[in-house]
């Protein structure tokens, strides 16, 4: 398996191992696959396997250069008893006939982790195989859950050090305890004074930069990034999409071959991405629905087609979807471009330089074929989870609420009966603020871990052992500064291990 740039020549391409430690293409483009692969698999026997064989499936398909003892160890190290689910990702009984996949049952509550803790294993082997000797530094921007996951992921992983950046009060109260109370000698978490873009677009920029970069390798240091950027990241996400199938067949209700749809609560696009992945894999996919909060870039792009970020940029309830640059929709155009990177390319640089782009026809009509878009308000995700919660006290955070809402909207608009199934991608501790107040109708007075004993004590339900350990972190001083310092900032934690 090869691994092309999304914006660059055919000619230029990379195997797995080092699609995983580049992260992030030379010209900005993102990692490809040169050639989707195919499944054989028979949808049948997908009820009968574990999330780790379906894994090890899906692992073995693209990152065909490790061997199976390499991917097999790294299966067994990152989906074991870490998780509070022995299915990984659980799917929930019909509540409001809609089904919700339960991506945050890992250590630090969020979807992150499915892919985050095999990706530290998946890049240990990489380095082998490649025989690097260069030391990596996984450089990320976060809107909050990312970071978390990646450095429990990596903490005191050899031959790495992970560096994050997170906007300053962006974040929530759990979020930030977690990032700032994770434990490893190679962890450094930094705010930034602005948004996730801004980080982001740094972090890009940092990438890109060859002296930067010459000085990093001069010193034996190389980048790498846990972003779902990163190909490494992206594709074990696939995999829960083939579990959520497999357990609705096991538990009776949907027949083998029936389609159902996804609603993927989406900011950097990542995870909708996967559930689109698995469909080219021959996954019984109807309509994959996108779901934005105020920042609803995407809603308004699947609309037109036009994707402009020159908007109004919202703090919401829902902080891990403040996003107003999806990069993972970059992976989507190109491959419904037919791999036409000359397109890719020229949309990516009128973003950058203009703040907008407008697709073609052709990529928009298939757009329309198999995808929903829709937004939720801070109010209406309130609403949402109250609705859920009196329904039949089944709990959902406010990323997963947006994902409900738009489901909920979607489902009256266009009469569509498919069974569907709402990608949970946050526990409703990470967020208990925002989730006591929904279901009690008072804001809570207090914040961070007092609002998760708060909001416990009135569903009086025992804590997960994933959930208790948040009452067992001390957290470090809050270091900020601004975007344009973030450089200067790498290069003297760097130079201090030199």
């Amino acid at each position: 398996m090869q691994y092309r740039s999304t914006r660059g020549p055919l000619d230029k391409n990379l195997n797995a191992p080092q699609a995983i430690i580049k992260g992030l293409a030379d010209d900005g483009g993102l990692l490809v696959p040169t050639k989707f692969p195919s499944l054989s698999l028979p949808i049948e026997n997908l009820p009968k396997m574990t999330y780790q064989q379906i894994v090890h499936l899906i692992l073995t398909l693209f990152f065909d250069d490790f061997t199976p003892d390499q991917l097999q160890k790294s299966i067994e190290q990152a989906y074991g008893d870490q998780w509070d689910s022995q299915q990984i990702t659980p799917i929930s009984n019909s509540h409001s006939n809609n089904y919700y996949l339960e991506l945050f049952h890992g250590p630090t509550l969020a979807f992150k982790d499915v892919a985050l803790q095999i990706l530290p294993y998946l890049m240990t082997s990489a380095v082998t195989i490649e025989q690097i000797s260069n030391k990596i530094i996984i450089l990320t921007a976060t809107s909050g859950d990312t970071g978390t996951a990646a450095m429990r992921g990596f903490s005191n992983q050899s031959g790495t050090q992970v560096i994050v950046f997170y906007p300053h009060g962006g974040v929530s109260p759990v979020q930030l305890k977690q990032m700032l109370g994770q434990r490893g000698n190679n962890l450094t978490a930094i705010a930034i004074e602005g948004n996730f873009d801004d980080a982001q677009t740094e972090v890009k920029r940092i990438f890109n930069d060859t002296t930067f970069n010459h000085q990093l390798q001069q010193n034996g240091y190389q980048f790498s990034s846990a972003n779902s950027m990163n190909i490494g990241r992206l594709i074990p996400q696939i995999a829960y999409y083939f579990s959520a199938y497999g357990q609705l067949v096991d538990k009776g209700k949907i027949k083998v071959g029936d389609a159902l749809n996804f609603a993927v609560p989406t900011g950097n696009f990542g995870d909708i991405l996967a559930g689109y992945y698995a469909k080219k894999l021959g996954l019984p996919v109807n309509k994959l629905i996108c779901a934005s909060d105020e920042n609803n870039v995407l809603t308004d792009f699947f609309k037109t087609g036009e994707y402009n970020r020159q908007r109004q940029f919202y703090l919401t309830n829902s902080p891990a979807m403040d996003i107003l640059v999806s990069s993972n929709l970059e992976r989507l155009l190109f491959d419904l471009a037919g791999n036409n990177a000359e397109l890719i390319s020229r949309y990516m640089n009128q973003l950058a330089q203009e703040g907008h782009y407008q697709i073609n026809s052709a990529i928009k009509e298939q757009l329309d074929h198999q995808f929903a878009a829709g937004f939720a308000t801070q109010d209406q995700v309130i609403q949402e989870i109250q609705r859920i919660y009196e329904a039949d006290g089944y709990l959902i955070d406010p990323h997963t609420a947006v994902a409900s809402f738009v489901t909920k909207q979607y489902q009256a608009s266009h009469n569509d009966k498919t069974p569907t199934v709402i990608v949970s991608t946050a526990s409703p501790y990470k967020f208990p603020e925002t989730v006591y107040k929904a279901i009690t109708g008072k804001s809570v007075s207090s914040s961070g871990l007092a609002a998760v004993q708060d909001l416990q004590n009135i569903i009086q339900q025992p804590f997960s052992n994933n959930v208790q350990a948040l009452f067992n972190q001390s957290i470090r001083a809050e270091q900020v500064i601004q975007p344009t310092k973030m450089e200067e900032t790498i290069s003297k934690l760097l130079t201090s291990t030199y």
